[in-house]
């Protein structure tokens, strides 16, 4: 086994299986080729889907819907992910197809999802997958430099390494800028481990004027927390954001409701201050529910059940009290209720109550939303008719926009990857 395999923790191997299991099951024979990665993956995020702060008993029909809201087949594939959670001793499954779940935070689940994954027996190219998400998350690594490691690291012939970097990028465990011997090597996690080295450097090779905008959005995104699309573009200007945005200096946050799609701006940082900054959100469920949150503030009416006191709201919320009765609560935050954050009740005269699943993520809400004037005064530029229907987070965000990026986008990203790699390496 590789020796820079066995350095990684085990909270972050399982948070690389949870994005790579993800990325396997969107990639036209990413499964086939990667089987323990996928497997193990929708293992966790079916487990993520069950799980709360406390030990909860599901029945069937709830099981099924939290199944199809992760988009997994009950027919070929629940049953034998529910089995290899039974084998793991994290559910129990009734005769009438009832489970029960120990209590779980994110960060211990995405634990089990690398015991999850070592029990299918993986292959040297998918602990390969693993490591190179790691050190990519690090600093930018060029080709050479890349493909020299992972030869070493799982003794693979040059051509098998060639195909396993080259089929990494098909599938979007790394992604590459620049070409031939100038092609860098990284991933959207850049910004989340030693930001603030990694965003001086990046300040640094920068011209004065760009500098002075991205500390004007940096001051306003400590203030607020969670801002739109539209005022970072305003601030920085398209292409700078861009930019950056593609090298995973910013997380875009897309809801969508019957008007369409708007987005969100958070810093990758801003989910970890007081926890580990790979393994705590790997299921973007703190991303959620502050997008969520920041929605039900900015956008509902108060006939609706619009939120004027968040820290009060998410503490009440953390502590397993009860909020509502309210229509917004069964209206804006279905993707929560989908994704086993909340559990959202219908009210006897009218309205829905909602009380949270997760109390791990509220906290990191909370530690987001009631930064500087967050709690009273978040408000974005575009009102948003009609009730949140969706949420697509940062990675698929990401990468939707590279695949469409333009080349003089490209070259702009590839400077500020320049500047991370300068003392970036292994």
């Amino acid at each position: 086994m590789s020796g820079k395999y066995d350095e990684i923790s085990k909270a972050n191997k399982g948070a690389w299986v949870v994005h790579h299991g993800q990325k396997t099951a969107g990639a036209i024979g990413g499964g086939a080729q990667f089987p323990a990665l996928e497997v193990a993956g929708k293992a966790a995020v079916l487990l993520s889907q069950f799980a709360a702060s406390d030990q909860t008993n599901l029945d069937k029909n709830r099981v099924d819907a939290l199944a199809a809201a992760a988009g997994l087949n009950p027919k070929m594939e629940v049953p034998t992910l529910l089995g290899m959670l039974k084998e793991r001793r994290v559910i129990d499954i009734g005769k009438s197809g009832d489970v029960e779940v120990i209590g779980l935070t994110s960060a211990v689940t995405v634990q089990h999802a690398t015991d999850l994954f070592e029990a299918e027996n993986p292959t040297p190219e998918e602990r390969a997958a693993i490591v190179l998400a790691e050190v990519t998350s690090l600093a930018p690594l060029d080709h050479a430099l890349t493909a020299e490691f992972i030869s070493d690291e799982f003794n693979l012939k040059s051509s098998k390494t060639d195909d396993f970097l080259r089929t990494s990028e098909t599938i979007g465990f790394v992604d590459s800028e620049g070409q031939g011997t100038d092609k860098l090597y990284f991933n959207g996690h850049l910004f989340k481990r030693d930001n603030l080295t990694k965003v001086k450097r990046v300040l640094d090779s920068l011209s004065q004027a760009d500098t002075s905008k991205v500390n004007s959005l940096d001051t306003e995104m400590n203030r607020k927390g969670c801002i739109s699309v539209a005022r970072a573009e305003e601030i920085l200007s398209v292409p700078l954001f861009e930019k950056l945005k593609a090298a995973g200096m910013y997380d875009v946050n897309h809801v969508a409701n019957p008007a369409g799609e708007f987005g969100f701006v958070t810093k990758p940082a801003a989910f970890h201050k007081f926890n580990d900054p790979m393994a705590d959100d790997a299921f973007d469920l703190a991303k959620i529910l502050v997008s969520a949150l920041t929605y039900g503030m900015t956008q509902s009416s108060s006939g609706r059940g619009r939120i004027e006191m968040i820290r009060a709201l998410l503490n009440k919320l953390i502590a397993g009290n009860r909020v509502g009765p309210a229509t917004a609560i069964g209206e804006d935050y279905r993707v929560l209720e989908m994704q086993g954050v909340l559990k959202v009740e219908k009210a006897p005269t009218y309205g829905y109550f909602m009380t949270l699943r997760k109390r791990d993520v509220g906290q990191m809400a909370l530690a987001v939303l009631t930064t500087g004037e967050a709690a009273s005064q978040n408000s974005l530029n575009n009102v948003l008719p009609g009730s949140m229907t969706g949420y697509s987070g940062p990675e698929r965000s990401r990468s939707e926009f590279r695949r469409k990026q333009t080349a003089p986008s490209k070259r702009m990203t590839e400077d500020v990857l320049q500047a991370l790699r300068q003392k970036g390496g292994l």
